[in-house]
């Protein structure tokens, strides 16, 4: 007799964006779709239905007692390192006889970096060179600098063989430098024309805003050509990396980056957060009676 493999959760963000929930949730549809081997169900950590909780009761109430939990976000910030975990403990103890595993975020992984570039292409056409464009690579931004840090990898890791004059970073919120600061510093570094890529998986409300500041700053600076390029989207890379990120869980190989990770190591301004216990967000969606329930604090990811 063969034991059944653990199921799939998919974690997402949320966002007040129906089409970015709407795009979540068919994602996890076709995925369910292409492995009918193996229960796949997703949730989301706040703002959007359904809660990662009903996720989980779904899947325990179609039989599962094991599942391998995937955070469908490209970098490791605060949702990933605390919020996820702290749910899935939560979960363990609504429904007591469950196990599971934790993966890791997507990072900057050769496959969403070939759609990034495709991405790219489709919006330069061939009229322009590479070599006559500078990309700016524009961020969620995070209180977390391992999570920006995150995001300059990418923009490095982007830049390295692909032959564009540069590749800048920027960020749509929390962090520095913003979308109109990282549009100016590309033309003082000399960029004649500029291509603004958003690092997000689905369109939302701060994909839109990335959009509407690159329009704001473009009819601002007419000498500077700008173009707003795509978000990744469902593609077939992002598919197959959730798979990927599902094999590892199951297997067990994390290689979860501790190295400059805010709540085990004292970065200059943040020493406060070292050691610091992660709490489950409460998503509005969730049942009332367990808003007033309190589990343990949940550990931070890297400690399991």
């Amino acid at each position: 007799m063969t034991t059944a493999p653990p199921a799939l959760l998919i974690a997402g963000h949320g966002t007040r964006d129906e089409a970015g929930a709407g795009a979540f949730r068919d994602f996890v549809e076709e995925l369910g779709r292409r492995h009918p081997e193996l229960p796949v169900a997703g949730g989301f950590i706040e703002l959007s239905p359904p809660p990662l909780g009903d996720a989980v009761t779904g899947l325990v109430e179609r039989g599962v007692t094991r599942f391998a939990a995937v955070p469908l976000m490209l970098v490791s910030a605060g949702h990933a390192k605390g919020d996820i975990p702290a749910a899935l403990t939560r979960e363990k103890e609504r429904h007591p006889g469950i196990s599971y595993t934790y993966g890791r975020p997507l990072g900057p992984h050769p496959g969403l970096l070939a759609v990034l570039e495709r991405r790219v292409d489709e919006v330069l056409g061939d009229d322009l060179d590479r070599s006559e464009v500078t990309v700016l690579l524009v961020g969620r931004g995070s209180t977390d600098p391992d999570a920006n840090a995150e995001v300059y990898k990418a923009a490095r890791l982007f830049w390295e063989g692909r032959g564009y004059a540069g590749v800048e970073t920027a960020f749509v919120s929390l962090a520095a430098p913003d979308v109109p600061g990282g549009l100016d510093r590309c033309t003082k570094l000399g960029a004649k024309h500029i291509v603004v890529l958003p690092y997000f998986l689905f369109t939302g409300i701060l994909p839109d805003r990335v959009r509407q500041q690159t329009r704001d700053w473009a009819e601002a600076h007419p000498a500077t050509g700008v173009t707003s390029a795509d978000v990744i989207g469902p593609t077939e890379e992002l598919m197959d990396l959730v798979m990927e990120r599902y094999r590892e869980a199951v297997k067990g190989d994390l290689r979860m980056n501790c190295d400059s990770c805010v709540y085990r190591i004292a970065l200059p301004g943040f020493e406060d957060k070292v050691g610091a216990p992660q709490q489950p967000h409460f998503h509005p969606d969730d049942d009332g009676h367990h808003h007033h329930h309190h589990p343990h604090p949940g550990s931070h990811a890297h400690a399991h």
